[in-house]
């Protein structure tokens, strides 16, 4: 089969075939004029990279980098099968839920002297061990133990036969976005986020790009490297992105795919209904950064240096600080290694 179609490509390409998800021109020039608002402020910066995560250790830290790693490997698959039996890890007394529950549990293992960030390590943790370190405060556990097990070692083998760390490795692919996410998807496995649609091949490449994106953002905090290509990435498809799109008009879900996932229905990895959400959901963030991309040519005569990475940023945390007024708009369930 030929090669996918990138993620910007794959989302256009499913958003004009898409059957049960659409993109709403009126929603994205809602959200474009919410962000013009915002345009010189922290949150549409790298800056807001280390504010939407406490738990990321200090950019300079000779850690950091690993951190980004083992992190992104694991960022997958955080609902809980129901809503009043969550997964918990409390650091520092906060107590945490969902994707933080990760950044928690690595935390607390760095501050009891476990190595989780050395390659060395984690390429041959046995699973009781990072059940240990990923352990619940209650009788709940992180979702997909063995499959966090079974990626953490696998990517753990690829960093130490390529320098024996992330730097070393990624570095590999020169001072390019993109040549970074194809590096990463050519050799580890689990990175692969691929479907088909209609017929032909189409990417996502969710930990990815957010892994070339976790990079580009301690490296901008420590005033290094520049990264070319950073607007080649889209935004990380994901269930909680889209949920936020819904809320804010940028998405419309067909009344039958709304009812579907109102009933919990768990929608299988490629199913033709989870890859128009995701899909929809990257295309939707590329008319809302065209969108402010004119307003900002309009209204202030200048470019506008945001990117879709960046929208990322600022949707992800915005669902969760909105998560009870969005709690009408279902996210989909979909049990997979992709995100």
């Amino acid at each position: 089969m030929e090669p996918p179609l990138f993620p910007r490509e794959s989302g256009q390409f499913v958003a004009e075939l898409s059957q049960d998800v659409f993109v709403e021109e009126e929603g994205v020039q809602k959200v474009a004029e919410m962000l013009y608002s915002l345009r010189d402020s922290d949150e549409l910066t790298a800056i807001g990279w280390k504010n939407a995560n406490p738990l990321a250790p200090v950019a300079t830290s000779d850690q950091a980098l690993n951190w980004v790693f083992v992190v992104d490997t694991m960022n997958f698959s955080f609902w809980p099968e129901k809503q009043t039996q969550q997964c918990e890890v409390t650091f520092k007394g906060t107590t945490y839920t969902g994707y933080m529950t990760l950044c928690a549990a690595i935390a607390r293992a760095m501050e009891e002297g476990v190595p989780i960030t050395d390659p060395k390590f984690f390429s041959q943790i046995s699973v009781e061990e990072l059940a240990h370190v990923l352990r619940s405060d209650n009788q709940t556990p992180m979702p997909m133990l063995h499959e966090r097990h079974q990626v953490l070692t696998e990517g753990g083998r690829v960093l130490l036969q390529h320098g024996g760390s992330f730097h070393s490795f990624i570095s590999q692919a020169g001072d390019d976005a993109r040549k970074m996410v194809e590096l990463v998807v050519e050799k580890i496995p689990s990175y692969r986020d691929e479907a088909v649609y209609e017929g032909k091949k189409i990417a996502f490449y969710k930990r990815a790009q957010i892994l070339v994106a976790d990079f580009w953002g301690i490296m901008a905090a420590r005033g290094e490297a520049v990264i070319a290509n950073m607007d080649w990435l889209t935004m990380f498809a994901d269930y909680r992105i889209p949920q936020a799109l819904v809320y804010l008009g940028a998405l419309r879900y067909s009344d039958a795919l709304m009812g579907t996932l109102k009933n919990g229905e768990l929608l299988p990895s490629g199913d033709r209904r989870e890859v128009e959400i995701r899909a929809c959901s990257i295309w939707a963030v590329e008319r809302i950064r065209a969108r402010l991309r004119e307003l900002m040519k309009e209204r202030d005569g200048r470019s506008c240096g945001v990117t879709s990475a960046i929208i990322d940023f600022y949707l992800w945390p915005y669902a969760k600080q909105h998560h009870k007024e969005m709690a009408h708009i279902p996210i989909h369930h979909t049990r997979s290694v992709y995100y």
